[in-house]
Order: structure tokens, then sequence, then C-alpha cells
């Protein structure tokens, strides 16, 4: 499945999405930013994500990186 349908269906389907699927996918378009600024951030984010432990908080957490999302489909 190529990386702009991965991003689709989670923008399309988040909520049965598992938080671990959403980060890997998010890593994967991480590599597609320009800015390391940018780069920077998310790793920290995803790295703070990865250290919950409760799942709920880990998607909330999650939703608040959508926009990443939407940007890359937007062609970033």
């Amino acid at each position: 499945m190529s990386l702009e349908i991965k991003v689709n269906n989670i923008l399309q389907d988040f909520d049965n999405v598992p938080s671990d699927e959403f980060l890997k996918v998010i890593n994967e378009i991480m590599l597609e930013f320009r800015s390391t600024i940018t780069i920077e951030y998310l790793k920290g984010k995803i790295q703070k994500i990865t250290n919950l432990t409760n799942e709920s908080e880990k998607k909330k957490q999650c939703k608040l990186l959508l926009p990443y999302f939407d940007w890359y489909v937007q062609g970033l």
C-alpha cells in the first residue's frame, strides 16, 4: 500500500486506527518535510506519544498531529 493511501485511510477513519499504526505512518511522512525544525518537533512528539502507556491518551496526542497528514496530502 502506498504512503498516500495509508495517509488518506488514516484521515478518513482516524478513530479506528491504532496509535502504533498512526505513528509508523507519521514517521514515514516526516521524512518528506523540508524544515529541520518541523522534523525535530515531530520526532519529539512521536517520542512523547510512544512513552505513554494509555491508548486513549496516545490517540488524543496523535489527533493533534493530524494537520501534518493534511499537509502531506496537499503536497507539503
